[in-house]
């Protein structure tokens, strides 16, 4: 595509004019759809819009979202979905929660990105809360802007503090597409099309099998491999709400600190109250070494995320060298602000105590149906509002998703297991919106059983 700067200039002002509309009437909302379809499929990646299981089983492309308050959202033409799927685990406080708008909005007059060189406050006012919010004797983090980022920092900063190679982590597992992360995915489709990824060990074992962690740790000192971390998620999300038996985070938690090797939860997608807990970690009462945590963080409002680990260990990343790790925009003010307001809402209401108890009636009410119809799924797992109902084939979570979009409500596989369509809608949905999403299930669910 040519250079064409002036076509630019008048594309980019007619949609800042779009921008400052609250609503479009719908002739410019058929418009956008069309433009969405196009700008997508050829500027953006095709396969990824082909690959909208909902939306293109349910024919209905013109779902193109628009706004949203809480767990409910509108497309482009004003028609109203149920949100079960959360953000995939960014939108705990709901769309556009107004308490977290108002700090960002106020933070955005004064000024959005830092200078970098001298102090602003609220990235101190951010690490100061992540001290008192997180377990154990955590004290110091490093911001910045996604999952992945947040991982990729914490396998740094477990290399840098144990000088060892090594990395033990969960088949199914999910850290991100970056490529220190991506090779802890637990899956070779992403695995394997890049090619070499990170250079030192990566040893996969079974998620919630401890016998086979401390064999892989005895076997790495017999032989001399250094592991630097173990490296889990305290539950599997993108496997699908997969929960660990209750002595697996005790034993590893024993395990690393008999090896001289650090516990790192990635709490990307478990963290501030997803599974009725404000860790994921607390479940079973451990504390990890490093913790990583994005997505809700920012209150569905701001990318931010965070690695987290005690004094002791951040020396490395203070001395000799504080500028060993940086980043130019991570943890900017408009993200530290939206953390902050995330923060104090997620305590202020008491988010975590909300998803303990929706997920106790959400978790009953899909397994009830689960016992219904046998035919169609395989089991239901999950603890809190990380909910994985688990089909017998890709193809039947297909027309689930689908029938669920047809009906007003939206869902969404996970990565690392293609029979699996999650449960995760925003921590604030309300009683209305559970069982107006449940009836939608029970109907799809119906109608899918009688094809099989």
């Amino acid at each position: 595509m040519p250079q064409n700067l002036s076509a630019a200039l008048e594309y980019s002002q007619k949609w800042i004019d779009i921008i400052h509309k609250e609503r479009v009437p719908d002739e410019v909302g058929k418009w956008i759809i069309d433009e969405s379809l196009y700008n997508f499929a050829e500027h953006f990646n095709k396969g990824w819009l082909e690959y909208r299981k909902s939306v293109t089983e349910a024919g209905q492309w013109a779902a193109t979202e628009w706004t949203g308050r809480g767990a409910t959202f509108e497309d482009v033409l004003g028609r109203k979905y149920i949100d079960f799927l959360g953000g995939y685990g960014m939108m705990n406080h709901g769309w556009g929660h107004p308490d977290v708008v108002s700090v960002v909005a106020s933070q955005l007059k004064r000024t959005p990105m830092p200078s970098q060189e001298l102090i602003d406050p609220l990235r101190g006012v951010l690490a100061r809360l992540m001290a008192e919010i997180t377990p154990g004797d955590i004290k110091y983090s490093f911001f910045c802007a996604s999952g992945t980022e947040a991982i990729e920092g914490a396998i740094k900063l477990a290399k840098m503090y144990t000088q060892k190679p090594a990395f033990i982590v969960a088949v199914k597992a999910f850290h991100g597409k970056t490529m220190g992360s991506l090779s802890m995915m637990g899956k070779s489709d992403y695995r394997q099309p890049p090619g070499v990824l990170y250079g030192g060990p990566v040893y996969h074992v079974p998620f919630g099998d401890a016998d086979a962690v401390e064999r892989q740790l005895e076997i790495c000192e017999k032989v001399g491999i250094g592991v630097a971390g173990v490296l889990f998620e305290p539950i599997q999300g993108e496997a699908g709400g997969i929960v660990p038996p209750d002595d697996f985070w005790p034993r590893i938690r024993e395990a690393t600190k008999h090896y001289g090797t650090l516990l790192i939860a990635d709490e990307v997608q478990t963290g501030l109250g997803r599974t009725g807990k404000l860790w994921g970690v607390e479940h079973w009462n451990v504390v990890p070494d490093i913790l990583a945590v994005a997505k809700s963080l920012g209150g569905g409002v701001m990318p931010v995320s965070a690695f987290c680990s005690t004094e002791e260990i951040w020396q490395c990343m203070m001395y000799p060298n504080p500028f060993i790790h940086t980043t130019t925009t991570g943890g900017g003010a408009l993200a530290c602000s939206a953390a902050i307001a995330s923060i104090n809402v997620t305590l202020r209401d008491k988010l975590w105590e909300a998803a303990a108890q929706k997920g106790e009636y959400m978790i009953s009410k899909v397994k009830a149906l689960a016992e219904k119809y046998p035919q169609v799924y395989k089991s239901v797992t999950g603890k809190g509002l990380l909910i994985g109902q688990h089909f017998h084939t890709p193809e039947i979570g297909y027309k689930v998703a689908a029938g669920l979009f047809k009906r007003g409500v939206l869902v969404a596989g996970t990565l690392t297991s293609a029979h699996t369509i999650r449960i995760e809608p925003p921590l604030v949905i309300t009683q209305e919106e559970m069982d107006q999403g449940l009836n939608a299930l029970y109907d799809t669910v119906a109608e899918v059983a009688k094809t099989l």
